[in-house]
């Protein structure tokens, strides 16, 4: 009984003993890079045609406007461009004035009217810029040529594998030269991916007097994804 009361006596009033906890974690990490590359041609052209229409009145000046609007949609329809894709971005009407009189008389009106059109068939892009000038349009912006959504999300997945390829490569590689044997991949990192940007082509010259029909080169673009490898080592 003694003893019990001693126990609990030291349990009730003695100071309480500090226990320490350590806890302890692996920094030591190997990291490595790659990057994989992919190319593609564009298959996807995006232009911007537009029509300038001077006439006497307003009247007149849309009349001509929609005539040549009509036939370009028309025209470009048969060339395999879908409805969606004929898109009127711009359309205006203002009044043409005579400054050198000194009495700021209208002279007439001007209809300027604007199509924004996407080429999901690139093989068509030149018979559709020659059809569209032949039409009446007398203004085509730059053309942007890129590669559509589906097509890129497909590409980027090549890319990334690609660049784990290499990252896992390089990884075996430095680390058995400098005798370092690795564990397991404990994170993965990615930079923004390289997408294609649309790039612009600028038609300098039309030709309306006969002249030679459009010659555009798609050319090529590249994706590219960078990959990041961590690993344990042993």
């Amino acid at each position: 009984a003694f003893i019990f009361i001693l126990a609990y006596l030291f349990l009730r009033y003695a100071p309480a003993i500090p226990v320490s906890s350590v806890v302890t974690q692996k920094e030591s990490l190997f990291t490595v890079t790659g990057t994989g590359k992919v190319t593609a041609i564009p298959d996807t052209a995006a232009v911007d045609l537009s029509a300038n229409i001077s006439r006497p009145t307003v009247k007149d000046a849309q009349s001509q406007a929609n005539i040549i609007i009509n036939k370009i949609t028309s025209d470009l329809k048969r060339l395999g461009v879908d409805d969606k894709d004929i898109k009127t971005s711009q359309y205006s009407v203002y009044p043409q004035y005579d400054y050198q009189s000194g009495t700021n008389r209208i002279t007439g009106f001007q209809v300027s009217i604007s199509l924004s059109i996407t080429i999901k068939n690139l093989d068509n892009i030149n018979s559709v810029i020659d059809t569209a000038t032949a039409d009446g349009i007398n203004t085509i912006g730059g053309i942007q040529l890129t590669v559509n959504e589906i097509r890129q999300k497909e590409l980027l997945q090549q890319a990334r594998e690609l660049a784990i390829q290499e990252a896992k490569s390089k990884a075996v590689s430095l680390a058995g030269a400098a005798g370092i044997t690795l564990g397991r991949v404990v994170n993965v990192q990615e930079s923004n991916p390289d997408f294609p940007r649309p790039y612009l082509m600028a038609i300098q010259k039309m030709e309306t007097d006969g002249g030679g029909d459009t010659q555009i080169q798609p050319g090529s673009t590249d994706i590219t994804s960078t990959v990041t490898l961590s690993y344990e080592t042993r």
